[in-house]
C-alpha cells in the first residue's frame, strides 16, 4: 500500500492521477476528499488521504475529526504501508511552516513527517509546484531543515524531490524513487521476518 498525504489543496489527488493514469476526485477547494480513497496500480494499492490542516468553509471540529481518521488509518495500517508519499506546496510550505513556529506550535507538515518516521514508514517527500519556486535548492535546503534532518538537499536527493503535478515535471525520477523505496521497504522486512 502507497499512501499520498499532505495538507489540503497541494495537489495529492492530481499527483496520483499523473503518476497512475487513474481520476481520483479532485476539486479547486480544499476539503474534496474527506475520506480515504483507493485505487489499484501496478498490483499496488494507492490511498488518497484526506488533506489536513485549514479548510475553507470547513469547521474546525470537521477538521480535527478528519486529522484524527488519517492518524488512526496510518496506524491501524502501518504494517501493510509500504510507502507514504508526503505532498508539500513549495510555494507556501516554509511560510505557512514559520508561521506555525512563530505560534509556539509544531507546524502538521513536520508533525505528520516525525510521526511517519515513528511508525518506520518509509517517506518521500515530493515538494509540489516547484514551477512556483524561485530558488529551488535554498527552498528544499530550507524544508529539510524545518522537517528536522541535518545536513542539504545532497544527502536527501532518495527523501526530497521536487515535481510538478499539473505540468508532470520529474514524475518518472518520482516513479523511479516509490519503486526504489518500496524495494527497500519489502528487503527490510524481509530481513525482520523471522
Amino acid at each position: 500500500m502507497i499512501i499520498f498525504v499532505g495538507r489540503s489543496n497541494v495537489g495529492k489527488s492530481t499527483l496520483i492521477f499523473r503518476l497512475t493514469g487513474k481520476y481520483v476526485k479532485r476539486g479547486k477547494r480544499p476539503g474534496v476528499t474527506r475520506k480515504p480513497i483507493e485505487i489499484g496500480w501496478r498490483g499496488k494499492t494507492i490511498v488518497d488521504m484526506p488533506g489536513f490542516g485549514f479548510m475553507s468553509g470547513v469547521p474546525k471540529h470537521v477538521q480535527e475529526k478528519i486529522k484524527t481518521e488519517i492518524v488512526h488509518f496510518i496506524e491501524d495500517n502501518a504494517d501493510k504501508i509500504e510507502l507514504a508519499v508526503l505532498v508539500v506546496d513549495g510555494k507556501s510550505a516554509l511560510e505557512i511552516i514559520e508561521r506555525w513556529e512563530k505560534r509556539g506550535e509544531i507546524p502538521i507538515d513536520v508533525e505528520f513527517f516525525q510521526f511517519l518516521q515513528e511508525l518506520n514508514i518509509p517517506t518521500i517527500v515530493a515538494v509540489n509546484k516547484m514551477d512556483k519556486v524561485k530558488n529551488l535548492n535554498a527552498t528544499i535546503n530550507r524544508l529539510i531543515e524545518k522537517f528536522g534532518l541535518n545536513g542539504t538537499w545532497e544527502d536527501y536527493k532518495d527523501t526530497f524531490i521536487p515535481i510538478s503535478a499539473k505540468f508532470g515535471t520529474n514524475l518518472d525520477q518520482l516513479r523511479k524513487l516509490i519503486e526504489e523505496k518500496i524495494k527497500e521497504s519489502r528487503e527490510q522486512r524481509g530481513r525482520l521476518s523471522p
